[in-house]
């Protein structure tokens, strides 16, 4: 997600996405030398690319999507292009409404007061209000009584919704800010307040007309923050690895974090998922560990000693909760065991926790069978009665891979109302699978199994396949998968199965030799291009507007061990080079950079929802959402990109072929949406009906500095959207409805 608070917090949980931890130094094609070329400033003419002969070219000349039974064929999109903007307002077409539902600090139930949006509000309120950074989020339909599920009604329902991170300086006072705070020192009623204030919400939302309220006399209305207690489960239940002071035995924790993107599941509960946990640990120096917890720490957080992101370990005066509050937060071992302090208190985090919105007396559930890493979301294949659950997930940083997770069981529609019952059937026990992408348009999915570990893997030794899901960067690693440029959101296309990938940007990718961590910076077909973009006086170099990967399961079956590729679309500015940059043939109504989100429509089959969360092209325009109608893999063709050398990096000139998508097109994709300053769009759902959908505004106007609010200059806010005037900016779920009372987008 969002680079910023590295600017003001260098191990920010939110940076976290943008740093190499991969030393394995795979690359599923070998290594191809550098390449380079330069964009915006010297982008407008003549870096070649050209058809040449590619193995997989018979990808291409499938049947058009069009053409497929229920594929949506009569659909088009109905709406005038948004223009891009860099006004602190939101933007949609005419003839729709923006409705401000839901924004940070808004209570959850009748007895919380309203929010002061000035730092005033208490730290135990927040466990009753709207988190920070609204993200991933999924509508649940309830029965008209509001008593038990009812997956198709429009009119009232369940609103899951993450929390991701925090701003942290529009959370407390003016006075507070100007007293400063480090650190190795916090004031602990601000640490309480910064913890409620991540996490997950439920609430329940009612339609009235074309508008929604919150019903705050809701008894399905909760939070779960990064202090609520979870159950662990799945085959790292009780393992050594996951013991800590608070579970001796390895089957609770307490806190989610850093929920990013999400998932859904055919029984009906929502899954979060847990992204850039890592920075908020407090740690020593990784040379102080044993051999393997030096191993594991390098590999998922750092070599380097730190106090966390936000200090959360330090309270000023030592922990005096009593209840470890604050200690469960430092890594740092004792002379004692593991049941002693809280050196294992990250293996607890980086799961997929299962909760079921219907049920608030349950604990969630951390799936550990899904595997531990940056999980940008996960995503399940369409269930297949008397097939097994299927599910893709993304690692979200730099030079990590993709990942399928298949059950054991095979699916059965009388577990439609299985609750979390049904989540211990199927998500407890299965497979976890990373992908290798062969440069013939073909890839493989690989096990992650300890009996699938080489003997000739010798940088960590696993101890059990516990071991294997809680270190499975190590694992893929071992394994040759291929790493990718920050893989975050999957999709999975509803008619033609085809699974989607975004792959955010890479500033490394197309640089001679290795990252510090010890990845392959260079190209390869499916990561094919560098170039150099200007952005202000400075060039920003790698994969800076990003791409998204389309996969094809073999014979359409979702646990098939291998699949075919192509590069659906790729990110660029519309006046780039057509050749080498813009391939996808982007114009100034549906160019973008830095796909993260990506959603698929459940009321109209094949429409797709593309969300962007961008540093590089913010000169330009502010972050948006587009719609697309894609097609199928192979629709498009192979080419051979070439990436010019940029003579400050050196490097020669570099030739790679891939598969490339059909281009873009007015009626394939159109930009719907663009947000306020400072803010990244993300977070996407919708009503059974199509007729509403439900937008994320994550952190508008994040490059304030701290300064300026310290001093209470509120002119001065980057912005002040939603609530206008002078206030402080806040994330928020907007509400987008049709005029005419239509259907979204046609």
């Amino acid at each position: 997600m969002s680079d910023f608070l590295t600017k003001h917090h260098p191990d920010s949980p939110n940076g976290v996405d943008d740093v190499v931890r991969n030393e394995s130094g795979n690359t599923a094609f070998g290594e191809i030398i550098e390449s380079r070329v330069s964009r915006r400033a010297v982008l407008k003419g003549g870096f070649g690319v050209a058809a040449g002969s590619f193995i997989g070219a018979g990808l291409t000349g499938c049947l058009d999507l069009q053409a497929a039974p229920g594929a949506g064929k009569h659909f088009k999109l109905g709406f005038a292009a948004v223009p891009k903007s860099t006004a602190d307002v939101l933007s949609i077409p005419p003839g729709y409404t923006a409705q401000v539902l839901f924004r940070l600090g808004d209570p959850l139930d009748t007895s919380t007061p309203e929010y002061q949006n000035d730092g005033s509000d208490t730290a135990e309120s927040f466990a009753h209000r709207a988190g920070d950074h609204h993200d991933g989020m999924e509508y649940f339909g309830l029965k008209p009584n509001g008593k038990g599920k009812s997956m198709n009604n429009a009119g009232r329902g369940l609103l899951c919704m993450n929390h991701e991170n925090i701003t942290e300086f529009f959370l407390h006072s003016a006075a507070e800010l100007a007293a400063g705070y480090v650190t190795t020192s916090r004031v602990a009623p601000q640490i309480d307040k910064e913890v409620n204030a991540h996490g997950v919400a439920v609430i329940e939302v009612t339609r009235n007309d074309k508008s929604f309220q919150i019903n705050r006399a809701s008894g399905y209305n909760r939070r779960y923050t990064a202090a609520s207690e979870m159950e662990i489960h799945g085959p790292v239940r009780g393992d050594t690895l996951v013991q800590t002071k608070y579970s001796p035995d390895g089957r609770k924790t307490r806190g989610t974090l850093n929920n990013c993107a999400h998932g859904i599941t055919p029984w009906g509960t929502y899954l979060t998922c847990e992204e850039n946990w890592a920075g908020y640990f407090k740690r020593p120096a990784s040379t102080s560990l044993a051999d393997q917890a030096r191993i594991t720490q390098n590999r998922y957080i750092g070599s380097g000693a730190s106090n966390g992101s936000y200090g959360w370990a330090n309270p000023a005066g030592g922990d005096n909760s009593g209840v470890d509050l604050y200690n469960r937060w430092n890594l740092t071992p004792t002379a004692g065991d593991a049941a002693s302090d809280f050196r294992n208190a990250a293996n607890t985090f980086g799961w997929v926790v299962e909760i079921d919105p219907f049920a608030p007396d349950t604990l969630p559930r951390k799936r550990t069978a899904l595997g531990r890493f940056g999980h940008e979301g996960a995503m399940p294949a369409k269930a297949v009665t008397g097939k097994p659950i299927v599910y893709y997930m993304g690692d979200d940083a730099r030079g990590e891979y993709i990942y399928k997770y298949v059950s054991t069981r095979k699916w059965n529609p009388s577990d439609a109302d299985g609750g979390l019952a049904a989540g211990d059937k199927y998500l407890d026990d299965g497979k976890l699978y990373v992908a290798k992408f062969n440069a013939d348009g073909s890839g493989v999915w690989i096990e992650l199994s300890l009996a699938n570990i080489p003997a000739s893997y010798t940088a960590y030794t696993f101890a059990n396949q516990a071991d294997v899901l809680t270190n499975c960067r190590l694992a893929a690693d071992a394994l040759g998968a291929t790493p990718m440029d920050r893989p975050e959101w999957t999709g999975v296309h509803p008619v033609t199965g085809d699974i989607y990938v975004t792959l955010t940007n890479n500033s490394d990718r197309g640089k001679t030799g290795t990252t510090g961590g010890g990845f392959s910076r260079a190209l390869d077909p499916v990561n094919p291009r560098y170039y150099a973009d200007l952005k202000g006086a400075a060039n920003q170099t790698g994969n800076v507007n990003g791409h998204i990967v389309r996969m094809k399961e073999a014979g359409g079956d979702s646990s098939a061990l291998s699949f075919q590729w192509d590069i659906y679309l790729f990110g660029a500015q519309a006046d780039a080079d057509g050749t080498h940059v813009n391939v996808s043939g982007l114009t100034d109504d549906n160019d973008f950079s830095s796909p993260d989100g990506l959603w698929f429509s459940h009321a109209i089959p094949g429409l797709m929802w593309l969300q962007t969360d961008d540093g590089a092209y913010t000169d330009i325009t502010n972050c948006m959402m587009l719609a697309a109608v894609p097609g199928r893999l192979g629709d498009g063709e192979a080419l051979a990109i070439t990436s010019k050398a940029v003579p400050t990096n050196g490097g020669a000139d570099q030739t790679v072929p891939t598969l490339v998508g059909q281009k873009a097109s007015s009626t394939n994709l159109r930009r719907f949406l663009v947000g306020p300053k400072g803010c990244e769009i993300t977070g996407i759902t919708e009503t059974p009906d199509g007729r509403a959908i439900f937008v994320n505004i994550q952190h508008p106007g994040e490059s304030t500095s701290s300064a300026t609010v310290a001093a209470d200059n509120a002119a001065a806010f980057q912005s002040h959207w939603p609530d206008g005037g002078l206030a402080r900016p806040r994330s928020a779920t907007i509400v987008i409805t049709k005029d005419d009372g239509g259907v979204i987008g046609s």
